[in-house]
């Protein structure tokens, strides 16, 4: 199978053929399972202090007073005197069922079923109908996969990169992550700006383009020998708008042999 590569102002430059990871089928129960697994490697444990809301002076008056037979902070004078205390349910007691910091919170993959899933979600970047229906703006003429010339690597200014990107044809998918930026309450805790997901750059590694990753709004440069599900699912909604390097198409090689043979077992 051979795709079109294109040069920076969108003239054909040639074709090359594809590698057999393109041809892997689209597994969408896999990918999502191999999604969450690794989103859960980015999860923080968190607990709360065993003792939490029990250090308290209290105990019960027991029965034939009229009142409940909870725990009450001792004393008197005070209007904490005569509270319930040191139980769930009760104003300043413990929580009922906190959180502990030993719960099982990493998920584990086989690594042929990760695998299997980055295969299968490369492979998906070639479908049209997944890129449209996650919501980027595609015109008529354009083909999936995208590939490009290796000179988009050399790139080290982002109004270079931008304006490569609008004569690919991408204009409009800039715009519609540009409209989607808006400031969230982590701007004041120098977290960023939140902005929508446009076009993933694949390139090889130690790429001069490589430093100007989230340099736009919505675009990001990953290396191929570092992609990963999340790379191509953001928010785990198939697929991103891919634009490949010919050098990280020549990379992708390595995928195809094993890919084929993990699904012919997973059948």
């Amino acid at each position: 199978m051979k795709a079109r590569v294109l040069d920076l102002d969108r003239s054909n430059v040639g074709s090359i053929d594809l590698p057999q990871v393109f041809l892997t089928p689209y597994r969408p129960a896999v990918i999502h399972k191999t999604y969450v697994s690794l989103l859960s490697h980015s999860f923080q444990a968190q607990g709360r202090y065993p003792l939490a809301g029990e250090v308290v002076s209290a105990e019960s008056r027991n029965t034939g007073l009229g009142i409940a037979r909870l725990a009450r902070a001792k004393g008197q004078g005070f209007p904490r005197a005569g509270q319930a205390a040191g139980v769930a349910g009760t104003r300043h007691g413990r929580v009922a069922h906190p959180p502990v910091s030993f719960k099982r919170i990493y998920k584990k993959i086989n690594k042929k079923e990760k695998n299997l899933a980055l295969c299968s979600a490369i492979a998906a970047t070639s479908r049209r109908d997944l890129v449209k229906r996650r919501g980027h703006e595609l015109d008529d003429k354009m083909e999936l996969p995208l590939i490009v010339s290796n000179k988009i690597e050399s790139m080290d200014k982002a109004n270079d990169l931008n304006n490569a990107l609008i004569k690919l044809g991408l204009e409009a998918d800039l715009e519609r992550a540009r409209s989607k930026r808006r400031n969230v309450r982590g701007t004041s805790r120098r977290h960023g700006r939140s902005s929508g997901v446009s076009v993933l750059l694949v390139v090889s590694r130690n790429s001069n383009i490589m430093k100007l990753s989230r340099s736009l709004a919505g675009v990001d440069v990953k290396a191929v020998d570092s992609l990963n599900v999340m790379d191509l699912l953001p928010g785990s909604k198939p697929i991103r708008l891919t634009i490949y390097s010919q050098k990280a198409i020549d990379a992708l090689g390595k995928f195809s042999g094993s890919c084929l043979t993990m699904e012919g077992k997973t059948e």
